[in-house]
């Protein structure tokens, strides 16, 4: 769906226009269904998220502002933050107060402590290898969660461009962890 065309529609859902909200569902559905899918990584609680996520577009759409967001980033976003909600809520509830403080095991053993910071050490060092701007790409997706077209607008590149950037610089990272 054109990115005028989703604009237009979250106008006129925002006035409560039934047949836009519609038109906007059959556009652009698959692509947030696909997101929570991702992310719950079970169909039927992705299909459930997915109507929640239209509910709060429904309600939201008059807060979209068209000068300051890409609506499919917008609508993204809904359905991401959405999904990991859905995540953090199906966290079982500790059993007990050492449960809930993990007091349990308050450490590793050594040896899995020295191994994880070797690792640690590793990555960071690969990651230098990257150029910066790529090594921030990285970082802001699979650290901090930004989806790819949230990182395309911030370094004002096209989309694809970003993807470009992110596979690239994971297969460096794969090239120089393998040393």
């Amino acid at each position: 769906m054109a990115t005028d065309d989703t604009a237009t529609l979250l106008q006129r859902v925002s006035l409560r226009d039934r047949q836009a909200f519609s038109a906007l569902y059959r556009g652009t559905s698959s692509k947030l269904f696909g997101i929570c899918l991702r992310i719950l990584r079970d169909r039927a609680e992705a299909e459930e998220a997915l109507q929640d996520v239209y509910i709060k577009i429904w309600q939201k759409a008059g807060n979209y502002a068209a000068t300051e967001t890409h609506p499919a980033g917008w609508l993204a976003a809904i359905a991401r933050n959405h999904a990991i909600d859905v995540l953090r809520a199906r966290k079982p509830v500790a059993n007990t107060i050492d449960d809930a403080y993990d007091l349990a095991d308050p450490s590793p053993d050594p040896e899995h402590s020295a191994m994880m910071s070797g690792e640690g050490r590793r990555i960071d060092n690969c990651m230098r290898e990257l150029e910066t701007d790529r090594a921030d790409a990285v970082r802001k997706a699979y650290i901090d969660g930004h989806s790819y077209q949230e990182l395309a607008e911030q370094f004002n590149i096209p989309l694809n461009t970003m993807r470009t950037w992110l596979r690239r610089s994971l297969l460096k990272l794969k090239e120089c962890m393998e040393r």
